[in-house]
């Protein structure tokens, strides 16, 4: 390599030591910036078992990654984390729901007890976990607007396990003072078009059927 060679060479390895670092510097900058702009935004909560965690599709095709979608399309100051768990009764929602409760939900929107119904669990038993898990959310947050999703099951525990079951949520709902949804998968139970094989988990087109049965009930708080 001659001198000249040698010259551009040298000045090429000391430009490129110069100029890395503010590039690293640079990036992580912009890094920290979206997370602190994330940090800031408001903080939408679902929390609930296989529905609302998407089962068999996509998570962000599951109807909380649709109200994600929403929101960012309105640019909305909120951002949604979806704390769903497949197989989560009301007794091991209750048991894991201090983990989601380090910050602040400015909504809070309750999806528990399906499975508690096709177990056959005692109803007196969910309606206590259910209640439990709103006052805990309550007495740490008492700004937080809380929501219960209201759920209906096949009617293979007898008519009035059935019943009882569907009446539970009102009557948890006034009982509590929260915002209830009536029936969260209503236009989309049953239909096997809208459903997977196992006919319990929405499809893609369910799960927004399940958005547009929500979002009228979101938009009011946002």
């Amino acid at each position: 390599m001659n001198i000249k060679n040698k010259l551009h060479y040298l000045l090429f390895i000391g430009l490129l030591a110069c100029s890395t670092p503010k590039e690293e510097k640079s990036n992580s900058i912009e890094s920290q910036t979206v997370q602190e702009e994330a940090v800031q935004k408001k903080l939408i909560l679902f929390f609930g078992n296989s529905l609302t965690a998407g089962y068999g599709i996509e998570e962000e095709d599951a109807f909380p990654g649709l109200v994600a979608s929403k929101i960012d399309s309105l640019g909305l100051e909120f951002r949604v984390v979806n704390a769903g768990l497949s197989g989560e009764t009301t007794a091991s929602g209750l048991s894991r729901l201090d983990w989601f409760l380090e910050e602040e939900p400015a909504i809070f929107i309750l999806e528990l007890g399906g499975n508690d119904g096709l177990r056959g669990i005692s109803l007196d038993e969910t309606k206590k976990n259910l209640k439990a898990m709103i006052r805990k959310v309550r007495e740490r947050f008492p700004e937080t607007v809380i929501i219960l999703a209201g759920m209906q099951i096949p009617p293979n525990m007898g008519q009035e396990y059935t019943a009882t079951f569907e009446k539970m949520y009102p009557e948890v709902a006034e009982e509590e003072k929260v915002h209830l949804i009536p029936f969260l998968l209503d236009g989309v139970a049953g239909d096997p078009d809208l459903n997977l094989p196992d006919g319990i988990h929405p499809t893609e087109a369910g799960h927004q059927i399940v958005f547009q049965t929500i979002w009228p009930h979101l938009e009011n708080y946002l």
